[in-house]
């Protein structure tokens, strides 16, 4: 499996698999996520973090990425009813809310993802 290096700010750095998952998820911080997402050209705002603790707290207690129902679910309850649909997600998440959430949360790659 060939991989990458993430620089992050801290002059740390992270190996990725192919498909810029972090090859141990345990090595998440959130200086991962912002460097992911400064390589996207992706600017975090409060709701992205929101989001992204939602993925933490779901894979904790469950071992797999959240589905996008329990998804939109979630959101809606810690964000409001505007904000739980997955148009929302997918504006905050362009890759998609599955795939770009899981990658920025240090999430494995989910296994609905080939």
């Amino acid at each position: 499996m060939s991989g990458s290096l993430l620089t992050l700010a801290d002059g740390g750095s992270v190996e990725l698999d192919e498909k810029g998952y972090l090859l141990d998820w345990l090595k998440w911080s959130p200086g991962v996520t912002e460097s992911m997402a400064a390589t996207d050209g992706i600017a975090l705002t409060d709701e992205h973090w929101v989001v992204l603790k939602l993925f933490r707290t779901y894979f904790g207690e469950h071992e797999i990425e959240p589905p996008m129902r329990a998804l939109v679910r979630m959101t809606r309850k810690a964000l409001g009813d505007d904000k739980g649909t997955s148009r929302f997600l997918y504006r905050l998440f362009p890759d998609g809310p599955g795939t770009q959430g899981c990658r920025y949360a240090g999430l494995p790659r989910p296994v609905s993802c080939v």
